[in-house]
């Protein structure tokens, strides 16, 4: 089974594309809490990197911003990729097809009222964004 679950607040705006066929993709990472403290008594935090895909994709982008708190329910996936100079990169996500938004903060829509901020990405009526495309 390959599951996960993950709470936390986002380290900084996520990140949209839509690629050529149309499909929207967000990525974002996810600062979460340990629920112990080291030898030093400091909490520690993972940073964990996150995508989406479709509906949640597009949710996360317009209403989540830095600092907002979210749940996120997917899977893990890894994948790997060559950079210029011939090294591998290995990269582990979580990619979540279910995430709720946990606090009441408002986002990018300063002055809507907190009403119309829904809570989770079930509550949307999706319409693809107007943005241009880019090759992926």
């Amino acid at each position: 089974m390959n599951q996960v679950g993950i709470v936390g607040r986002l380290t900084k705006d996520p990140s949209m594309r839509v690629m050529n066929e149309g499909r929207i993709h967000t990525s974002f990472i996810v600062a979460v809490s340990r629920n112990y403290k080291n030898q030093k008594g400091e909490i520690e935090t993972d940073f964990v990197l996150c995508s989406s895909w479709g509906k949640p994709a597009h949710n996360v982008s317009k209403y989540c911003v830095k600092g907002s708190l979210v749940a996120v329910t997917g899977r893990l996936q890894s994948r790997s990729y060559d950079k210029e100079d011939g090294t591998r990169i290995y990269v582990t996500e979580v990619l979540g097809d279910q995430i709720r938004f946990l606090d009441k903060r408002k986002s990018q829509e300063e002055n809507a009222p907190q009403s119309e901020v829904p809570q989770n990405d079930a509550d949307f009526d999706f319409q693809p964004p107007q943005t241009e495309q880019i090759n992926a």
